[in-house]
């Protein structure tokens, strides 16, 4: 079993970073793929198309090969939205992690280690959203698929309620996309609790009903 260590971050981890995190986040595009094609919305405009060719065209190979081309430009429109999806996580911060995590007081961010390369990444700082809630936000979690099942993703988490707990937050939050089910379980096995669902609010995400996870977990006893 591969032996891992959680450090901090440094400024030549940069490149190994924004790869780590590429990587893991494309692998949840055939599962949003799958998710876009169980919609209601998806599934009435495929039958639609197929049938109102088939019956203006008294052929079936015009209507399939008609649905095989909308499934293939799904597919590149599900590819397009995550590759703008890792662009804006990279101009928001990760392409230059020391300015965005390293250097404000409740921010931080943090690698796993394994022979010499990162595998891992996670970081945290205080949320936006709920400025009032003495709540720091996890953000950034990835870990490649050649080190998982080692316990990585635990240490990330448990760095982190380390770090809140430092900084005297009462809670940390992060949320998670409904195609990110493996992530979820883990979560839930180091104590957070599921407290609320939105919807993504582009308009693509609304039309297929790709929702954001709240994940909550508490550092006060008593606290809920």
């Amino acid at each position: 079993m591969a032996e891992f260590q959680i450090r901090r971050y440094r400024d030549e981890d940069q490149e190994a970073v924004k790869e780590t995190f590429m990587l893991a986040m494309s692998e949840h595009i055939p599962s949003t793929f799958m998710h876009m094609l169980r919609q209601p919305l998806t599934q009435a405009t495929l039958a639609c198309v197929f049938c109102a060719l088939l019956a203006t065209s008294g052929s079936v190979l015009l209507p399939v090969l008609a649905v095989t081309l909308l499934l293939a430009g799904a597919r590149q429109l599900v590819d397009y939205s995550f590759a703008r999806y890792i662009e804006s996580c990279h101009r928001g911060g990760l392409d230059r992690v020391r300015e965005a995590y390293m250097e404000g007081k409740d921010s931080c961010f943090w690698v796993a280690e394994s022979e010499g390369r990162v595998v891992g990444t996670v970081a945290c700082l205080p949320s936006r959203k709920h400025q009032g809630e003495e709540c720091l936000e996890l953000k950034r979690m990835a870990v490649r698929r050649t080190h998982r099942g080692l316990g990585i993703g635990k240490a990330l988490c448990q760095v982190v309620a380390e770090f809140a707990r430092e900084k005297n937050y009462s809670q940390v939050l992060l949320y998670s996309s409904v195609v990110q089910t493996d992530a979820q379980k883990l979560y839930e096995r180091v104590g957070y609790r599921r407290v609320g669902e939105s919807v993504v609010p582009q308009l693509l995400a609304k039309l297929l009903n790709f929702t954001l996870i709240e994940y909550r977990y508490k550092l006060v006893e008593g606290d809920g």
